[in-house]
């Protein structure tokens, strides 16, 4: 089934990851890996793309160009705090003066403004920064409970797989007993089925005193292989050794 993932390793019960030389050689595959690894494919060809205008500003896009054109940068204006005279030309305009009075009016305001902030700022800022470390407390606070149910979350996952796992390496090891029982049972019942019909055909009379030898090593020669020559107590312990934790 295509995307299926077969799990066939179960890390709370699998023996063997400690014994010497096993980190080694998994080092020694993942080496042997990235060795021969080439990559070929654009990994980021689906992300589209890079957002990276997204939050420039006209002006920071002015100074991005400024930048790469390596040209200086502008010198601070104080045209805004200046009060300059009508000019040279316009002297004699009444116009001309009500716009530099008007210009005047302007700046002041700006600047009484700019004090009535600070005398503003003398008196509220103290209670208004305690109250915004009151609210990034409370932020931190909340993190903190979020961070805390997510351990608490993976905690619980972690706990279920080593119970489910720990679960199944019983059952697991249950099955191989049973499983290495019956093979041997299985090997029992083939030895007793060659030894009668051996004695079968001698009782028939149809094999004689030369041949049995000959048809007795014929069928033991159909035993699984390297169990030819273990009696049947030997074979059993072998079986269970094989498939021992």
């Amino acid at each position: 089934m295509a995307g299926e993932v077969v799990v066939d390793a179960l890390p709370y019960i699998d023996q063997g990851y400690d014994d010497p030389g096993v980190r080694e050689a998994a080092l020694a595959m993942v080496e042997e890996e990235c060795r021969r690894y080439r990559p070929t494919k654009n990994y980021l060809e689906n992300a589209g793309p890079e957002p990276s205008t997204a939050f420039e500003t006209p002006a920071l896009q002015r100074e991005m160009e400024r930048v790469q054109q390596r040209l200086p940068m502008e010198p601070l204006s104080m045209k805004r705090y200046e009060l300059p005279p009508p000019p040279a030309g316009r002297l004699g305009e009444p116009a001309a003066w009500v716009e530099a009075v008007d210009n005047s009016h302007a700046q002041l305001s700006h600047q009484a403004t700019r004090v009535l902030n600070l005398e503003l700022q003398l008196h509220y800022s103290t209670e208004a920064w305690r109250s915004y470390l009151n609210v990034l407390q409370a932020l931190v606070i909340r993190s903190q409970n979020v961070h805390s149910q997510l351990r608490k979350q993976i905690a619980a996952v972690n706990w279920e797989r080593k119970r489910s796992q720990t679960a199944s390496g019983a059952r697991l090891r249950a099955l191989r007993r049973r499983w290495a029982q019956l093979v041997s049972d299985n090997y029992r019942l083939e030895r007793a089925i060659t030894q009668l019909e051996i004695q079968l055909e001698k009782a028939k009379g149809q094999a004689t005193a030369d041949e049995a030898p000959e048809m007795d090593m014929e069928a033991v020669k159909n035993l699984p292989d390297k169990l030819n020559s273990e009696t049947e107590k030997e074979v059993q312990k072998k079986i269970e050794d094989m498939f021992a934790d």
